[in-house]
């Protein structure tokens, strides 16, 4: 039986489609000054929308200080008795350089070969749209929606979301929900029905060694003062044993092996490890008596990003350097305090410094929390049976190795859970020249959005009740 919200948001698909164009056409880049026109035409563009869709209370949100992008808020509670959802996406990109990289140009939403190509279009407007025009065609079709929804469309995630914690706490009231729904985020493959249901967290710094007040010629000096890059390296050295683990005494704290369901959950994941390895031209390595997607989902890691010092010019310099730098990041998993790692970490390089060597550590590289949706939660629930529903298939539970911000951050600000729902899928070159959006997604997104919706609005607020945390 055919859904008539549904056939209605099919039958204006090329309205949708010239819409993204538009909105694509405005360089919303958060993080270029120069951008800034963009920015506010898209907003504009949103607001227009979200006016027309008959959403009430529309606001631009700010921190206390009113600082930063403003987010966009607009609120339609149409259904009484019915869960509220807090739909986030984002209307910010990333620059389009290189731009010499650009088949076509970065703000020029250009179709070929059943693809959207323009910066921005998969990450976030494209899924963006897809939700928005979801929304409208239930209020043109039956006049409401199914669920109480509140938009939180942010301008700033780009730039790692440093207004978001501001802007949750100064309105927590006006965007209090059962839940967060994201149009942010991305499928895993396009060959597979799945939907990510953790990502770790991060943190990161930088370390400086000296060993001198200044560089020293190594036929005076070398063998009687050390070499701060051999410090450094043994240093580095140090930071894991013989089986792939991290030494720092601490960094474990809080966690966990995975469950047997979630290697169950993992394992029936069809992934072909000899072909992703070949095409990096690397060896599996890591964390002994763990699966690769064990160890890329489920354990932390603590990597060098780079290394310098010395001279790295042209021929030779035979020189000792009087100092050596280092940047270190971590990807944590739940459970963890990003703070408590790093701190672990940081201890760990002190204690083993010699004594003949002094270390500055800085470049504090934030942090983020690791997270994870609960595997009984409601909004979970809804989430795989709309897309078995709309694709006849079983759904497959991956994570990502990356981290995102939103998720951490409105479980610590709001005590709300957030499901990613995006129609994105991650090989379409987010951040990269040339990024895409697949034109088949669109007709996918609608269906599964127009169902969810219908299977939250089976639900009733009590079912969230236990969840929610503040």
């Amino acid at each position: 039986m055919s859904d008539p919200v549904l056939d209605h948001a099919l039958a204006r698909k090329p309205a949708l489609i010239a819409a993204l164009k538009t909105l694509v056409s405005f360089p919303s880049v958060g993080a270029d000054p120069s951008m800034a026109q963009g920015m506010e035409d898209a907003r504009q563009f949103i607001e227009t929308r979200l006016d027309a869709m008959g959403f009430e209370n529309r606001q631009r949100l700010t921190p206390q200080n009113g600082s930063g992008q403003p987010a966009i808020y607009g609120e339609r509670m149409d259904a009484p008795g019915k869960p509220t959802m807090l739909v986030y996406a984002h209307y910010d990109v990333q620059p389009s350089d290189p731009l010499s990289k650009w088949e076509t140009p970065p703000f020029d939403a250009v179709e070929r070969d059943g693809k959207l190509f323009g910066r921005g279009i998969s990450d976030d407007k494209g899924p963006m749209m897809i939700a928005l025009d979801t929304l409208a065609a239930f209020v043109a079709v039956e006049g409401r929606l199914p669920i109480n929804v509140k938009l939180l469309i942010e301008g700033e995630e780009e730039t790692g979301s440093p207004s978001l914690p501001g802007i949750l706490e100064r309105h927590r009231d006006l965007l209090s929900a059962d839940a967060v729904l994201s149009a942010d985020g991305a499928r895993w493959r396009p060959d597979l029905v799945a939907l990510n249901v953790a990502s770790r967290g991060n943190s990161g710094f930088e370390i400086r060694v000296q060993t001198a007040a200044q560089d020293l010629h190594s036929g005076r000096f070398g063998g009687i003062v050390a070499n701060p890059l051999h410090v450094l390296s043994t240093l580095i050295a140090g930071l894991h044993d013989d089986q792939g683990q991290i030494a720092a005494p601490g960094f474990y704290d809080g966690v966990n092996a995975p469950t047997h369901t979630e290697q169950q959950e993992i394992a029936a994941i069809p992934y072909d490890e000899t072909a992703a390895f070949d095409a990096i031209g690397a060896q599996p390595h890591g964390e002994a008596g763990y699966s690769t997607l064990e160890r890329l989902w489920m354990r932390p890691t603590l990597d060098v990003n780079g290394m310098w010092g010395g001279y790295t010019g042209a021929g030779s310099k035979t020189v000792i350097p009087n100092e050596a730098f280092a940047k270190l990041t971590m990807r944590l998993v739940p459970g963890q305090d990003p703070q408590h790692a790093k701190q672990a970490v940081m201890d760990h390089l002190k204690a083993r410094l010699p004594a003949y060597a002094t270390m500055e550590i800085g470049g504090d590289r934030g942090q983020a929390g690791a997270y994870a949706v609960p595997p009984d939660h409601p909004l979970l629930e809804a989430a795989v049976a709309a897309l078995e529903h709309t694709t006849g298939q079983t759904l497959l539970k991956v994570r990502i190795g990356a981290s995102l911000p939103l998720t951490e951050i409105v479980n610590r600000v709001l005590g709300l859970d957030t499901v990613m729902f995006s129609f994105a899928v991650s090989d379409e070159n987010f951040h990269a020249p040339n990024e895409f959006f697949r034109l088949s997604s669109i007709s996918d997104g609608l269906a599964a959005w127009v169902q969810i919706l219908r299977q939250i609005g089976n639900r009733v607020p009590a079912d969230f009740a236990r969840y929610r945390r503040t």
